[in-house]
């Protein structure tokens, strides 16, 4: 068992992600239908996680020149971030009815603490650790730079589901606008990094065959920020002053209808790039978890604009992402089980791309063609 966790990556908490968003998504679209199977999909999950913090535990314990010694791993701390915060705000839509509502407000309160505090750092750490010791070059700009700048977002939309169990008064409005500011570090964040990861893909070419499906992550900024806007413009009432309650109502719509806009947009663009690769034999990779989460963040995105546009257009366009998402999910699941039968998941990883190294080395490991 040691040695099987010397290669287990924090990359692997996207799979718990993953699996969360398929709970969360599951529970948007269709409400109250199927709630003992979103239910028991949130468990899942959150054996997952347990699974994985143990693993983790001994891979720090027994390798940790491993843990510390490759810069590729630094931006994946933000998918441990967001699978606490993901299996955490589960707890509170789903696993109520299981576990109970004051055991899931405590373990949402717990994960919402700890997933906020290492996605904080993680947004801290990793630009200052790209700027000052990895010294990328343009052309190494990867989607993967995004992932410890959309926990923040996540922490913002999954915030407010803690907000009526907090005393009236002080300790609401507190915990509102706090997801709010996240929010913002969030969104200013993301759009300086999205402008290195466009201009790489249209100047220097498609991401190698393995990372291709790292494109996909770029919607899970705009899924989650039209998630968080949605989520504020629920709560805001009676625990903001009405004014700007009612502002929350106006940026849930005038925020995420162009935004879901243009994340259809790069979602025809991120497909695009997998159709192409897929027929130059792209084979699995632990990337393809990331047609998972960051299409669930649309699925909730777009069943929030549904909720706050009375329109059933975004009702529909949610039921479809979801069955986008649930092809993802059974996509990378099914790679991932073969992958860990054959060992080829938790094996050493070959030499990365040099133009990539920097940020990839633990992503592509597992590749198979």
């Amino acid at each position: 068992m040691i040695t099987a966790v010397r290669h287990l990556g924090p990359n692997w908490y996207a799979s718990v992600m993953g699996t969360a968003a398929l709970a969360l998504g599951g529970a948007a679209v269709a409400g109250d239908g199927g709630r003992e199977l979103f239910t028991a999909v949130w468990a899942l999950s959150l054996l997952q996680l347990l699974a994985l913090l143990a693993a983790r535990a001994l891979h720090w314990i027994h390798h940790r020149d491993q843990a510390l010694a490759d810069p590729a791993v630094a931006p994946f701390y933000g998918c441990l971030a967001m699978a606490l915060l993901a299996v955490g705000g589960g707890a509170l839509v789903l696993g109520r009815d299981w576990i109970g509502e004051p055991a899931a407000v405590a373990l949402d309160a717990v994960l919402f603490t700890a997933g906020t505090t290492v996605g904080l750092a993680a947004a801290v750490a990793v630009p200052y650790l790209l700027a000052v010791r990895h010294r990328a070059e343009p052309g190494q700009a990867s989607p993967a730079w995004l992932l410890p700048l959309v926990a923040p977002m996540v922490s913002a939309a999954l915030g407010p589901k803690l907000v009526p169990h907090l005393p009236p008064g002080q300790p609401r409005a507190t915990l509102l606008y706090g997801c709010f500011a996240l929010f913002g570090l969030s969104l200013l964040a993301t759009l300086l990094m999205l402008t290195l990861v466009f201009a790489r893909l249209v100047t220097c070419g498609p991401l190698p065959l393995a990372l291709t499906p790292t494109v996909f992550l770029v919607l899970g900024p705009l899924g989650q920020s039209t998630t968080a806007v949605g989520a504020f413009a629920d709560l805001a009432p009676g625990v903001v002053p009405a004014p700007y309650a009612a502002g929350f109502g106006l940026l849930a719509v005038l925020y995420g209808v162009p935004v879901m806009g243009f994340a259809l947009l790069w979602l025809a663009l991120a497909l695009a790039h997998v159709v192409r690769a897929r027929r130059q034999g792209m084979g699995f990779a632990m990337t393809w978890w990331a047609f998972t989460f960051p299409v669930g963040t649309c699925v909730t995105g777009a069943a929030a604009l549904g909720r706050h546009t009375g329109l059933a257009v975004y009702d529909g366009l949610a039921a479809v992402l979801y069955a986008l998402l649930v092809a993802g999910w059974l996509a990378a699941a099914a790679g991932t089980v073969r992958g860990l039968l054959s060992g080829r998941l938790l094996a050493a990883p070959g030499p990365a791309p040099a133009a990539s190294r920097p940020v990839t080395v633990r992503t592509t490991s597992g590749a198979v063609r």
